[in-house]
């Protein structure tokens, strides 16, 4: 048998085979641990903040003997100037007024001993009556559209009750689909002898309603039935402030895990967390006044938090100034700022809905002032006002 012949391979060789071997499987070594995945996609830049309209329209509510109705503005969206206010509508005690989700109805009170609610038809500049209907209690001072606009709720201070009116197709109301009479008092004998339902408000989330109480001292808890217009005690049935602090008004965080009330005679704004069953926690509460001011004659009114859920703003009136308070992840309040010298007795005050504009209402001044509300929430007078005489409650149009 022949074997095949194999050629002699001198060192040189050898040495050349061995170089191409090792640079072959440095090659297949190298092909074998490349990252075969597609790069990842770099971090896309963060969109740049929206640029503020040129400008926002908002309404004014009004209560008083030199009330004249519901007042329409607009705002200079690069100044703060506040436009001469128009009279949208006449009313009678238009103290507080609310418009539905596509602002394309308003609602107001009509704060009388027997009271009623208006709707209106939201046309250009002027705003037309569609009808009233009972509040079922005695004299509103406050009102909530629900996210569907569905329905509307209103309180009555005077009478203590709470009471659902649903809205037609055409904005107008029907007659109120229900309404529950609050129980209690509360230690304050001028001012807690009986209920005194003050303000109501929708929780993003869980649908119920909220109604805060300044003569019980509760925040009382419904469900709501948005299909049948019925509002039924909650289990539990309210959260409480401390005895005689008088809860006013109630504002949520965006998140809807927290809630924040105004004490009007305790002077406070109380925290809370809100339990997974509706329920009310008190986490904190901090004075809305300045370390040693005096505080004869002063009572909290309004409250807001902003729509970012960073920044909680509350006025004083009698001291005429606006607290403001950051708001940390676990729900609680830090004051940030005194913003003094606001118009006399401010009553009520409005965010636009960027969370760029504060336009506070002066019962006592008669004036509209505008603020500019900075990143951190910080509010910065503009020195623009215009008269508005007995303005009492200001929203802005979305």
């Amino acid at each position: 048998m022949d074997w095949p012949l194999i050629p002699f391979l001198t060192s040189d060789h050898m040495n050349t085979t061995r170089l191409l071997l090792a640079a072959l499987a440095a090659a297949l070594v190298g092909c074998q641990s490349a990252d075969t995945t597609a790069p990842a996609p770099k971090a896309a830049a963060k969109a740049a903040p929206k640029p503020a309209p040129a400008r926002y329209v908002f309404y004014v509510g009004t209560s008083g003997a030199k009330a004249s109705g519901i007042l329409r503005c607009v705002l200079d969206g690069k100044t703060g100037k506040i436009s001469v206010p128009t009279v949208a509508a006449q009313a009678k005690s238009a103290s507080y007024v609310a418009l539905s989700p596509d602002a394309k109805f308003l609602y107001a009170t009509a704060e009388a001993a027997e009271g009623a609610v208006a709707a209106y038809a939201v046309e250009g500049d002027k705003l037309r009556l569609l009808n009233t209907e009972a509040s079922k209690g005695k004299g509103p001072t406050h009102l909530v559209v629900d996210a569907a606009g569905r329905n509307l709720v209103v309180v009555n201070y005077g009478s203590g009750s709470t009471t659902a009116l649903p809205i037609k197709a055409d904005g107008s109301f029907a007659p109120a689909s229900s309404s529950i009479q609050h129980v209690g008092s509360g230690p304050n004998a001028g001012r807690q002898s009986g209920p005194h339902a003050h303000g109501v408000y929708f929780h993003p989330k869980n649908g119920r309603a909220y109604v805060a109480d300044l003569g019980t001292d509760d925040i009382f808890i419904f469900k709501f039935d948005a299909e049948k217009g019925v509002l039924t005690p909650n289990k539990p049935k309210s959260g409480r402030v401390t005895a005689g602090e008088g809860p006013r008004h109630l504002a949520f965080h965006p998140s809807g895990k927290f809630a924040y009330v105004n004490t009007e005679m305790g002077l406070n704004v109380v925290a809370f967390s809100v339990e997974r069953n509706g329920g009310l926690k008190e986490i904190q509460s901090l004075p809305t006044l300045p370390a040693g001011a005096d505080k004869k004659g002063v009572s909290t009114a309004e409250i807001f938090v902003r729509p970012n859920g960073k920044t909680l703003y509350v006025s004083n009136r009698g001291h005429d100034s606006i607290a403001v308070y950051t708001i940390a992840q676990d729900g609680k309040l830090t004051l940030l700022q005194h913003m003094l010298g606001t118009p006399a007795t401010p009553r009520g005050f409005g965010l636009s809905a960027d969370g760029r504009w504060l336009v506070c209402a002066g019962q006592k001044s008669g004036t509209l002032n505008a603020y500019r509300i900075g990143q951190d929430g910080k509010l910065t007078d503009t020195k623009q006002s215009v008269e508005a005489a007995a303005a009492a409650a200001v929203v802005f149009v979305p």
